[in-house]
């Protein structure tokens, strides 16, 4: 396995000058967010797409924990074109792309098998936002989804935040957003993680070890639209409440990882009221100690293998294989507004969406 990690510049290697050109008229660029305790965070304004999370080792090594590219064309040309990403106006599926709203039906953009994914082939994903970084740990986006955007009702103005905190090394992301119709909105960051470091070949994420505060998941069919049950984890390979390894289990021939090609899965959080800050997730990385907290105000987070990775190259020579990277996504359950006993994701004028989401990095006592 040969390190990919640079070490010219910033701790990333990555240049601004390979992050800047021009889209339908607005500029890309390169931001980077450190704090003082060493941490670094590339991101560029392109789909607010995270490039490189920086933070050491148990010997103090730092290497990028997230698999990322280093220029833009690459970001825009992904295979995975959803990398790291903040993803919207719909995260995840809706089944055939077609809700009704109020009496009014809406068709979506198919992407997806039969479905809708992740609000459509040019979502959130594929724009650029405007951008500022009022200082050395913050960058706010901003983004205005016109109405019928990708067939999704609403002017809808968006503000998202990506902030590093001083005392810990966590990244925090913020969102805001306001609507002039009735529309429906969930929005998360599809981040790609791999604790032990990207490199070529990035390691597979089989070893790490997993919780996850939920007594309940969302079961799938075969196109991984969810069957509308809520089940409980408990005598499951979706049992993650206590500690369990990702590869323990995945390949057991348990109907819902058949249907997955592995774990891809929403999780229905355990929460005392709804919206509270609340642990979501813990991951581990036995061989580099490094070891991760998701916290959210979300009801739900997808649980994703990085089953669908082809191998392509990333960052600096990174190759990044089939499971080399689990997804904690913070978000509403897929296909809500077909699923009325789910909780809503309705957006009404006047009112406001906001949901907070904190990735932690630490490291963990082995």
């Amino acid at each position: 396995m040969t390190s990919t990690t640079p070490t010219e510049n910033n701790k990333s290697g990555l240049k601004k000058s390979d992050f800047q050109t021009e889209i339908n008229g607005k500029q890309t660029d390169l931001y980077i967010l450190s704090n003082e305790l060493g941490m670094e965070v590339a991101v560029t304004n392109y789909g607010c797409a995270i490039l490189s999370i920086m933070i050491p080792d148990k010997e103090g090594k730092y290497n990028n924990v997230i698999l990322g590219h280093d220029n833009i064309n690459s970001v825009i040309n992904s295979p995975e074109p959803f990398l790291n990403t903040t993803i919207g106006r719909y995260g995840n599926r809706i089944a055939k792309g077609h809700f009704t709203l109020y009496g009014e039906e809406h068709q979506l953009t198919i992407n997806n098998g039969p479905n809708s994914l992740h609000g459509g082939p040019t979502g959130f994903h594929a724009r650029v936002w405007d951008a500022v970084q009022p200082n050395p740990t913050t960058v706010i986006f901003n983004y205005t989804s016109p109405d019928n955007e990708e067939g999704f009702p609403g002017n809808l103005n968006v503000e998202m935040a990506y902030r590093l905190e001083n005392e810990t090394n966590a990244l925090v992301i913020e969102y805001r957003a306001s609507t002039d119709k009735a529309t429906i909105i969930n929005l998360t960051n599809h981040g790609f993680f791999n604790l032990a470091g990207i490199s070529n070949p990035t390691p597979s994420v089989l070893n790490n070890i997993l919780t996850i505060n939920a007594d309940y998941y969302i079961p799938i069919d075969e196109v991984s639209i969810p069957t509308g049950e809520i089940l409980k984890v408990e005598n499951t390979p979706m049992d993650f409440r206590t500690p369990h390894t990702i590869g323990e289990r995945i390949d057991e021939p348990f109907q819902q990882l058949i249907n997955g090609s592995g774990y891809d899965h929403c999780y229905a959080l355990n929460k005392t009221e709804t919206g509270e800050l609340s642990l979501a997730a813990t991951c581990t990385e036995p061989n580099s100690g490094r070891c991760m907290e998701v916290y959210t105000t979300e009801n739900g987070i997808q649980l994703y293998t990085g089953n669908w990775l082809n191998g392509f190259q990333g960052a600096h020579g990174a190759i990044y294989p089939a499971r080399s990277a689990v997804c904690f996504e913070a978000q509403c359950f897929p296909d809500t507004p077909n699923k009325p006993h789910f909780p809503s994701a309705v957006l009404l004028p006047g009112d406001e969406y906001q949901q907070i989401t904190i990735y932690k990095f630490g490291i963990c006592n082995q």
